[in-house]
């Protein structure tokens, strides 16, 4: 087929559609089927479902009130065996209607559900009162209106089933609902007068029922059900006519309201009960006819929508099938122009991600080699793939720029962090050196105030190293105590005085985790010192537990809001690529070098909130991280012989010298202890100095004491391990 342009495919791509009847058609037809569905749903209910078993208990009900009120009536004479046949062949027709009682379609009749429930719910009773009658526990009247409510019931069900969609079904069914109430007025009349025979009188109440009876059962036959009658029906017409029928009409007749509230009754009971069978057999051959009839009605309505939905179907599907043939036809060469178009875009949208990750890996990428050019035609699909090409060039270009741009950035942050650490080792060794050649309290005081500003631009420097990408050049050979690199980190806080730290047992921290971990915990004691009011205490504890050590670091600050722990922990938990240009406000750098750290050592951080109002943080450490103790590392309790005898003073507002304690103790301890010499190896010990003069010296910071125990020693600049 010839190339056509886009604007004419698809201007015969949207009107040959929008001219056809599809939604009308879709429309018709989705109705119609309903309708049918529905008249069908309904008509079996009526006929066969429900409606034939609700006539023929409603008949086994009318029997069984006449015959219990003979019963009632008279004990003798074979009542009893006749109402226990007939209470059997009631119970067939109670066991075939109960399981109706539950029924519930989605397309039946309105209210044939409440209508079924209820009188479920009345049969449920059938039992009780037939004991109550049995035993002699129910009166005449109780019983009589008992089975009147039932049958009651069974008529609203029948009236529901004549209540469809259709009017000419319901026309047809009313007739049908008129007959049975005509059957009702029947077996009243036969209930209530065969009580009355055996005593040859009816009250007062019973003579209104037996008129009321007899009044709305002509009505209803002569105005309604003998009009209605076709077909085979009409034989019935003259029924009131009949000899049984005015047989039942002479004898109400002769009752006649005497002096008083009785009624004198003659011995009619034979005529009567002839008459009354035949009335009532009559009825049920014509309510068998009118079902007949109503079948024929509401079936062959159904099947005529059938044949409607059918025929608008068929000449509906080959109409789409023209439409359909004819819109392929002209869209066959756009669909295939447009699904070549669709997989160059969906190629650039695999292969872009790809492309960021081997740049964030830091592979070298040709974006002209990345990107697969489109052939470009002369229409505007062909635009359009000069445009998808120049996106996909632009985008795979701009990635690699950026990366580039990126990893350009890390290198330079990089050398700039590690020049300024070789310088910031000289400084550290060059203060070590001075520190140990003067011996002047307010020198030693000042140096060591220096020495530890140094420690903590060591620290920040190392921050950006990190988050530039790499990793802390401190190394340690041997393991050290936990002891000491809690107390290696608090040398590199500000406000180290208000850290207090608790190790229980003595705990080892493996050689390849000391420097990465020092680092993590100085910057979470800095951010509790930081974000904590002054004076404040900021306790440190360590413990081992099931899986490892938890160190758990806690403030008594103002904390955070829910959500924003959460926030926090899930940095902690995954940390993010870091952009440095992007993030260079953001006051949480410290938190991603703690996230990136702990994701290198596979620590586990956490943020709660405090019982004191702060944050509580704790670090877990896994089992692969903590060894045991080693063979040649010194005793923790050992006192050098020349400080066992004195105690040097502390200058208030100073930590002692970080001793080494034994399970139990905390840090700081509650009184001075004998200071021990420091493991440092220094060739002058301000232990071995006069007693006049080791005042000053014992205000050394904890990173300037304790700090040197936990490895090589810290003022060494970043290289390689010792």
């Amino acid at each position: 087929m010839r190339r056509l342009r886009l604007r004419t495919v698809l201007l015969v791509v949207v009107i040959v559609p929008t001219v056809t009847f599809t939604p009308l058609l879709a429309s018709g037809m989705s109705q119609l089927f309903g309708q049918w569905r529905t008249e069908k749903v309904q008509m079996d209910l009526a006929t066969t479902t429900v409606g034939r078993p609700a006539a023929d208990l409603f008949f086994a009900l009318d029997r069984e009130r006449r015959l219990t009120a003979q019963l009632q009536a008279a004990r003798g004479g074979g009542a009893r065996e006749r109402l226990a046949e007939q209470r059997a062949v009631t119970d067939r027709a109670v066991r075939a209607f109960r399981p109706l009682t539950s029924l519930d379609p989605d397309d039946a009749q309105e209210g044939l559900a409440e209508a079924l429930a209820r009188t479920g719910r009345e049969l449920g009773l059938l039992d009780q009162q037939r004991r109550a009658v049995d035993s002699g526990w129910s009166s005449a009247r109780q019983a009589f209106e008992y089975y009147s409510g039932v049958l009651e019931s069974g008529l609203r069900v029948l009236a529901a089933l004549s209540n469809t969609g259709e009017g000419q079904v319901n026309t047809t069914a009313q007739p049908l609902v008129d007959l049975l109430w005509i059957a009702d007025m029947v077996g009243r009349e036969d209930a209530v007068l065969a009580r009355g025979w055996p005593t040859g009188r009816l009250t007062r109440s019973e003579y209104n029922i037996v008129t009321e009876a007899a009044g709305t059962r002509n009505h209803l036959m002569n105005a309604r059900v003998v009009p209605a009658l076709t077909g085979q029906e009409t034989r019935y017409a003259t029924m009131t006519d009949g000899q049984a029928w005015r047989a039942m009409t002479t004898v109400e007749g002769r009752l006649s309201l005497a002096d008083g509230d009785q009624v004198r009754l003659r011995d009619d009971s034979a005529e009567w009960r002839s008459s009354a069978e035949t009335v009532t057999a009559q009825l049920r051959e014509l309510v068998g006819l009118r079902f007949e009839h109503l079948g024929r009605v509401g079936y062959g309505h159904a099947d005529m929508i059938f044949t409607v939905f059918v025929s608008i179907s068929t000449v509906g599907v080959l109409a789409l099938l023209l439409v359909f043939f004819t819109s392929w036809r002209l869209t066959s060469v756009l669909r295939r122009r447009i699904l070549h178009l669709r997989h160059d875009a969906q190629e650039l949208q695999e292969r872009l991600p790809d492309v960021v990750a081997r740049l964030e890996r830091g592979e070298d990428v040709d974006a002209d080699a990345e990107v697969r050019m489109i052939e470009p035609t002369g229409d505007e699909l062909g635009e359009l793939g000069q445009a998808l090409n120049l996106a996909r060039r632009s985008a795979v270009r701009t990635a690699v720029r950026q990366a580039e741009q990126h990893r350009g950035f890390q290198r330079m942050l990089q050398r700039i962090a590690r020049r300024t650490q070789i310088l910031i080792g000289l400084q550290l060794k060059k203060l070590d050196e001075l520190e140990r050649r003067h011996e002047d309290p307010e020198v030693l005081e000042g140096l060591f105030d220096l020495d530890h500003l140094t420690a903590r631009l060591r620290r920040y420097e190392e921050n950006l190293v990190i988050l530039g990408g790499g990793q802390p050049q401190r190394r340690w050979r041997k393991p050290v105590r936990l002891l000491d690199v809690l107390r290696a980190a608090q040398s590199e806080v500000q406000d180290y005085r208000r850290i207090s730290i608790d190790v229980e047992g003595e705990l080892w921290i493996a050689e390849r985790a000391v420097g990465p971990l020092i680092h993590v915990l100085a910057e979470l004691m800095e951010n509790a010192t930081t974000f904590s009011k002054p004076l404040t205490p900021v306790e440190v504890r360590a413990a081992p537990v099931s899986r490892g050590v938890a160190v758990e670091i806690e403030d008594r600050g103002l904390g955070m809001e829910p959500e924003q722990y959460d926030a926090v922990n899930a940095l902690l938990q995954s940390p993010p690529r870091l952009d440095m240009m992007t993030h260079a406000d953001d006051v949480r750098l410290g938190l991603y070098v703690v996230a990136r750290l702990a994701a290198s050592l596979g620590l586990q951080v956490e943020l709660r909130s405090s019982a004191f109002g702060g944050t509580r943080v704790i670090v877990l450490l896994a089992d692969t991280l903590v060894v045991d103790r080693p063979r040649t590392a010194p005793e923790p309790d050992t006192v050098p012989q020349e400080a066992a005898t004195q105690e040097p003073p502390r200058p208030p507002g100073t930590n002692e010298a970080l001793p080494s304690r034994a399970r139990g103790a905390r840090w700081p301890p509650s009184r001075p202890r004998r200071p021990r010499r420091p493991a440092c190896g220094r060739s002058r010990s301000a232990y071995a100095r006069p007693a006049s003069q080791r005042s000053s010296a014992s205000r050394r910071t904890p990173r300037t004491t304790a700090a040197r125990r936990a490895g090589p020693h810290p003022n060494s600049p970043p290289g390689p391990a010792p």
